[in-house]
């Protein structure tokens, strides 16, 4: 398998951190987005939608999407429950991570770390932040209440929503306010083969 990637995305390293935890040797193919190394017409002809991650096999198959990636690549192992309302919660988190917490979380931290805060963003980025604070008092609370996302077990689910969660801060939303959120990161990157953003 090759991997196209940016190393600094959280959408590519969900794919990365999980290949490395399930033992799947694969290849990484670095691509920089900010140099719009995405829209090359050699991209494009993998996936035209121009964006990474994007796993490809030696038969020429290509999935985008980080989260269709865990889904596939997790089947038939731990960390895709066979029960089906354990996996249905998998399920729940990996689609409100698209739609509530990336948008949100990730955009903070594009325009904090990356743009380097321009003032012409600072009333998007306030409102953005203020709706990061939302998706992770929504986390916290969940995870008072068990030790994982989809329950008792780690899962793709938690992959998912650490990738941006863990440099939450580099978009200025701190994760203070938070102990059940920190203690779960905590158990998080204790899990075997873990690894950080970027190595």
């Amino acid at each position: 398998m090759r991997v196209f990637g940016d190393a600094q995305s959280g959408n590519c390293y969900k794919v990365q951190l999980l290949l490395r935890q399930l033992g799947r040797p694969f290849e990484w193919v670095p691509v920089d987005v900010l140099k719009q190394e995405t829209r090359t017409p050699e991209f494009l002809a993998l996936n035209p939608a121009g964006q990474v991650p994007l796993l490809v096999w030696d038969d020429g198959r290509c999935l985008p999407e980080s989260n269709a990636i865990l889904l596939h690549v997790a089947e038939g192992t731990p960390l895709l429950p066979v029960e089906p309302w354990t996996r249905a919660q998998v399920y729940r988190w990996l689609f409100w991570e698209q739609y509530q917490h990336e948008p949100t979380v990730a955009v903070s931290r594009f325009i904090v770390h990356y743009l380097k805060n321009p003032p012409e963003q600072a009333e998007r980025l306030a409102g953005l932040q203020a709706r990061a604070h939302q998706a992770l008092r929504l986390m916290t609370e969940h995870l008072q209440r068990q030790p994982f996302m989809a329950g008792s077990a780690y899962t793709v689910a938690d992959i998912a929503l650490y990738a941006y969660t863990h440099v939450a801060p580099q978009g200025g939303v701190h994760l203070d306010p938070y102990p059940a959120l920190r203690d779960w990161l905590a158990r998080v990157a204790a899990q075997p083969g873990h690894s950080r953003m970027g190595e």
